[in-house]
């Protein structure tokens, strides 16, 4: 989230690609961008942002295998342990019969962990007041927001270089 008081200078775009190519001119002429909101996914936009390589891959698979662990040591304890089942003739502790309830809680633990990551990474909840700098962005327009504070250049070199890149609209919003 950001401090409040902040100036950005936000840049209003209406074709994807045009957005994207005024990403790479920015950010070779030294600008650091704060965010680009779209209506859609852009492919490329976050490489070209500069934003890193995610590691949802990873807390998903951490996930499942704690599921995983946990539908075994259940399964092992209650129809092995705790109270013996024969089924079928088969051990009591028989992992074959084990497999649909460790399918099952794998994928359980997976889904609402990774539910419940993607809400506190991205700071949502119910109490939380969203960043919006222009609401056509949910819409048909693109928008680039520069936080001012974050770069050398002064608030009108930044400008004519937005409005140079292609934007339609170019103004200052304090939050």
């Amino acid at each position: 989230m950001t401090d409040i008081n902040k100036k950005f200078l936000v840049g209003v775009y209406d074709d994807d690609d045009v957005v994207l190519s005024a990403v790479g001119k920015l950010k070779n002429s030294g600008v650091k961008i704060y965010e680009v909101y779209s209506p859609f996914a852009i492919h490329g936009m976050d490489t070209a942002i500069g934003h890193p390589r995610t590691r949802i891959g990873i807390a998903a698979f951490c996930f499942g295998c704690t599921g995983f662990l946990c539908a075994l040591l259940l399964t092992t304890w209650t129809m092995g342990i705790d109270w013996p089942m024969v089924i079928g003739g088969k051990d009591p502790i028989s992992l074959p019969n084990y497999v649909p309830v460790m399918f099952e809680l794998t994928v359980l633990f997976t889904a609402f962990g990774m539910t419940i990551s993607f809400f506190i990474t991205n700071g949502l909840g119910p109490t939380v007041k969203p960043l919006l700098f222009d609401p056509r962005c949910t819409d048909n327009k693109f928008v680039m927001a520069i936080d001012l504070s974050k770069n050398k250049l002064s608030e009108a070199e930044i400008a004519s270089i937005v409005k140079a890149s292609g934007a339609e609209e170019v103004s200052i919003k304090q939050l």
